[in-house]
């Protein structure tokens, strides 16, 4: 689908998304290095729960990327970054730093913008 011919709300949501994403995985910079983390990493320090509640919050990504009408390989690629994503965070320590670099949801957002055709600058336009 070529970037003109995109519904404006359909932009919106992108944006939307965007916006989550950003929250999730790269909120926070850690001052002087190049390292940025989320809510994703930090809902991981939390025993049992946190990386379950970062799978909930990316699941709903999942889902808008569906509404807009991503087709079903990219969605299954989507939902594999997630269950990656959640599995290896789960696991003491080695997780909280996995989180900190395996971006999931950014690798989702990229996929989603690369089905539209679009890339991170159309979004602020």
């Amino acid at each position: 689908m070529k970037k003109h011919t995109l519904p404006v709300e359909n932009l919106a949501r992108l944006r939307r998304i965007r916006g989550l994403v950003r929250l999730m995985d790269t909120a926070l910079r850690i001052p002087g290095t190049g390292i940025s983390l989320g809510a994703d990493s930090v809902l991981g320090l939390v025993p049992g729960v946190g990386d379950f509640a970062a799978a909930a919050v990316s699941l709903v990504i999942v889902n808008e990327a569906r509404r807009l009408g991503v087709p079903n390989d990219k969605l299954i690629k989507m939902l594999v970054n997630v269950g990656f994503d959640t599995v290896a965070g789960s696991v003491p320590v080695l997780g909280d730093v996995f989180d900190v670099y395996f971006k999931s949801n950014r690798r989702n957002l990229e996929l989603v913008l690369d089905h539209f055709g679009l890339d991170h600058a159309d979004l602020d336009r």
